[in-house]
């Protein structure tokens, strides 16, 4: 049933929002994923940035397809609990550690164990639209921990514009994704994260936006 209800959702809700609400233009749309494990690793400006990666995957992936989000914010009550999990498939982390030796990457590395795309922000929280905020190390552990999984840098623009971090209402402000080349695992976090920002800076720079304005 689940299941069911997520192919519903996206297929008939979300991307008619996303193509025919808002419009979305994807460049190297053919870099993505066939398969799993893989990750996605996307700026983080609205809500809708979960929304518009899920999108890019046919809809035969769909079930293997996992944003991580925040804990606290997506499990705050039961109802979101349920539909955050069910309907979306968040992988759920904390953002603080409970303890000192807890894990909190651990539901990532195991939704990535069992093959799937996770849906991953490197800047940790959503920021100002537009404006690109200090890389968190998570991406380049997750590299570190799965060295041949490839990671997706994926430039997304106009989200934090049409819905913007705070409001409740679209915006109709039109959408560009860039995909980049796949990475893998360099060595080092911050030969790695250099690496990342890099491949986001060319991204942006590809679509003539100014650098994180």
């Amino acid at each position: 049933m689940n299941r069911v209800l997520r192919w519903l959702f996206f297929a008939i809700l979300v991307r008619s929002v996303v193509l025919l609400l808002l419009g979305l233009n994807v460049r190297h749309r053919e870099r993505l994923p066939g398969s799993g494990p893989a990750i996605l690793a996307a700026n983080h400006n609205s809500h809708l940035d979960t929304m518009v990666l899920i999108s890019l995957m046919p809809l035969s992936l769909l079930h293997r397809v996992r944003p991580v989000a925040a804990a606290d914010y997506f499990l705050r009550n039961r109802w979101m609990a349920w539909f955050s999990t069910r309907v979306i498939g968040v992988i759920p982390i904390r953002r603080q550690r409970a303890s000192p030796d807890e894990d909190l990457l651990a539901p990532v590395c195991e939704a990535l164990g069992r093959g799937d795309i996770v849906c991953f922000f490197p800047e940790g929280s959503r920021g100002e639209p537009e404006r690109f905020k200090p890389l968190k190390s998570g991406i380049a552990r997750l590299a570190e921990r799965f060295p041949d999984v490839p990671v997706y840098p994926i430039y997304l623009h106009g989200l934090g514009k049409a819905l913007p971090k705070g409001e409740a209402l679209l915006v109709p402000f039109f959408l560009d994704v860039f995909v980049g080349e796949p990475m893998t695992w360099t060595g080092d976090r911050d030969g790695f994260l250099g690496a990342y920002r890099a491949a986001m800076d060319a991204l942006a720079a590809e679509g003539h936006f100014p650098p994180w304005e």
